[in-house]
């Protein structure tokens, strides 16, 4: 979904011609975040037509998910944040399940791709977000 949206071209919600990049060079912070669970930006400053598009992947989302043996309920977070440098556009994926289990991924360009980077031995290498378990505290309020 999110590679979808930042290729500008929007084949899974149909043809439907947006631009995030170029909003979030323009919006505040140089950044747009997009929560797919609730279908809306959640940072910086997006037009009409990225928002109807945006929804739109919000109801794409449960046919994804089937297609892939999933159901948007094993979901707690799927938010991404893009923003453009002056060399790459980037997209970095936040996904937490229902179980507690959290991974973030930094993608770069279009279309997106795992950022490489080489390891003590010269050898190149994609750079993968580490998967790690939430500790979930309960709070009581009086």
């Amino acid at each position: 979904m999110a590679d979808s949206l930042g290729s500008g071209i929007g084949l899974l919600i149909g043809v439907y011609d947006t631009n995030v990049f170029g909003e979030a060079r323009r919006s505040p912070g140089g950044v747009i975040r997009v929560d797919f669970l609730a279908g809306k930006a959640t940072r910086g400053n997006v037009s009409r037509s990225l928002e109807a598009a945006i929804a739109k992947y919000r109801s794409a989302l449960p046919a994804l998910c089937a297609k892939h043996g999933a159901s948007v309920e094993d979901f707690k977070t799927l938010s991404v944040r893009y923003s453009v440098n002056t060399i790459n556009r980037r997209i970095v994926v936040t996904v937490r399940d229902r179980d507690g289990r959290c991974c973030v991924d930094e993608y770069i360009g279009t279309p997106a791709r795992h950022v490489k980077v080489t390891d003590r031995l010269g050898r190149i290498r994609t750079k993968r977000g580490k998967t790690r378990k939430l500790k979930v505290v309960a709070r009581q309020y009086d």
